[in-house]
């Protein structure tokens, strides 16, 4: 499920200039082969945020995930996402740190990549006046 549009906005509003948002999924920080590192039970909520200038892996309140506290990390543009591997579910590496989501984002880490890598693969977008 997209996030919604108050989620973007606070990401927006955190971010500043960086860029308009392209993509943001929902994941959990995983420690090195999948191990548990952060918080409770050894996770940390976070929002993965691709703009047209950077990548931003945004903090979030411990207890409200769609609230975005701190800029964690952020990295070019032209950082790959993927490949995603499979643990107990999707997994990308961004740096250092490993990060789990749900497998209904996965489109979107894929089209983020080849928003950059792979343009010509992209489909057209159907409403470019929104």
């Amino acid at each position: 499920m997209p996030v919604s549009s108050a989620v973007r906005d606070r990401c927006r509003t955190l971010l500043g200039e960086q860029g308009e948002i392209r993509y943001i999924f929902p994941a959990l920080s995983l420690g090195p082969q999948g191990t548990a590192s952060l918080g409770p039970q050894g996770t940390a909520n976070f929002l993965i945020v691709v703009t047209d200038k950077a990548i931003s892996v945004l903090a979030t309140r411990m207890l409200r995930s769609d609230r975005p506290v701190a800029v964690h990390a952020t990295f070019p543009r032209h950082t790959r996402l993927g490949p995603i591997m499979q643990a107990s579910g999707p997994v990308i590496e961004l740096g250092v740190m490993a990060f789990e989501f749900e497998e209904e984002y996965a489109a979107v880490v894929a089209a983020a990549d080849a928003e950059i890598f792979a343009p010509e693969t992209l489909p057209p977008d159907p409403l470019p006046d929104l």
